[in-house]
């Protein structure tokens, strides 16, 4: 029987190898985003669609009338167009001829068996910088309800600002911390305010579960008294099942579980960084930030992609999350991987976020 010889030059085969990766963990887009089914469009824009969620109940009637009419519940649809994002990585002959990172100083591998092995750690970086970006989307969505989406043309130069929003003219998605009512503050109102929040979920029908809270504001109510008597109270309820849930998420720690007003909310300190253009360290959340929600809020959905593959002179289109691209450009090849995600809610508004809880 003869050895199968895959088309690395091939955007299916190619396709097919990168949806075999282990891609990143990372807990917004996974926990928060998810993509189901019929959330990969095939079109240039995807649609979204979202209704304020109810609480009324159905009204007692005399056994001649039978029923009363109920009107139906109206909900937006939105159509967008995702910023597309693209990144690649070259390949030259002098890359080839390079003994690679923790290869054997006397390995024999050949210039086409590195080649492969590049293509795939390309992959892997690419995929991982793309997601980096869907991380970054998603917090954006929950943190101002919007997402602005920066085009370039090329590296500095900036092309269309694309903006997205899922409101009209204004959001009921914030909460205000009253002033000098910080929560590290012997004025602060930390069980309070948190109970608020959740009550604002609960009255549009929708979850409140998750209390995310970052570096700082986590730091300040570790100091709270009666937040480490409860924590501590609490430590066995839930915390080994938990501890599995975040131990494959960098950067995100379970605190405990307390009760909020009757609201059962599990805690997390989200320190979740990324590399900014300029090389600096960068929270995804912000550190002084607390935000209510649960699991499943939102999804990210995604436009198809329209390119000329490798070898080929026509334009096809491909509906995937990631799409690559292999091409040549003089002794050069280039392995290029793209997306357009958008990030969007299920409902109106699933999330209630605060600034500046701390000082």
């Amino acid at each position: 029987m003869s050895d199968i010889k895959l088309d690395f030059t091939s955007t299916y085969i190619l396709s097919a190898i990168n949806e075999e990766r282990n891609p990143e963990h990372l807990w917004f887009r996974d926990r928060y985003f998810p993509t189901g089914e019929g959330d990969i469009f095939t079109a240039d824009k995807v649609l979204t669609e979202y209704r304020v969620g109810s609480r009324k109940m159905a009204a007692f009637v005399a056994p001649r009338i039978g029923s009363l009419p109920v009107e139906r519940q109206g909900y937006e649809v939105h159509e967008y167009e995702p910023a597309q994002i693209g990144v690649s990585r070259s390949l030259s002959a002098d890359d080839l001829n390079k003994r690679g990172f923790g290869e054997a100083i006397y390995a024999q591998s050949t210039p086409a068996q590195r080649a492969k092995r590049l293509l795939m750690e390309d992959l892997d970086e690419l995929d991982a910088r793309i997601s980096r970006r869907e991380e970054w989307m998603c917090v954006q969505t929950m943190l101002n309800n919007a997402c602005d989406m920066q085009e370039y043309t090329d590296n500095g130069v900036q092309g269309e600002l694309k903006h997205v929003q899922f409101y009209g003219v204004s959001s009921d998605h914030t909460y205000t911390i009253g002033s000098n009512k910080e929560w590290n503050k012997q004025t602060g109102n930390f069980f309070g305010d948190v109970a608020a929040m959740a009550k604002k979920l609960k009255k549009r029908g929708l979850p409140a579960t998750d209390l995310l809270l970052g570096a700082d504001a986590a730091a300040a109510i570790g100091d709270i008294q009666k937040v480490r008597d409860l924590l501590d109270k609490n430590s066995g309820i839930r915390v080994g099942e938990k501890l599995e849930l975040v131990e494959k998420f960098p950067g995100i720690t379970y605190m405990g579980t307390l009760n909020f007003g009757g609201t059962h909310l599990d805690l997390y300190c989200i320190d979740e960084t990324y590399e900014a253009d300029d090389g600096t360290d960068t929270a995804y959340f912000p550190s002084k930030g607390a935000l209510v929600t649960a699991p499943g809020c939102g999804h990210l959905m995604y436009g198809q992609i329209t390119q000329i593959p490798f070898r080929s002179e026509n334009f096809e289109t491909f509906a995937k999350k990631r799409v690559p691209k292999f091409d040549v450009e003089g002794n050069t090849r280039k392995i290029e991987l793209a997306a357009r995600p958008l990030a969007a809610p299920k409902k109106y508004s699933p999330w209630i976020y605060a600034a500046n809880v701390v000082d």
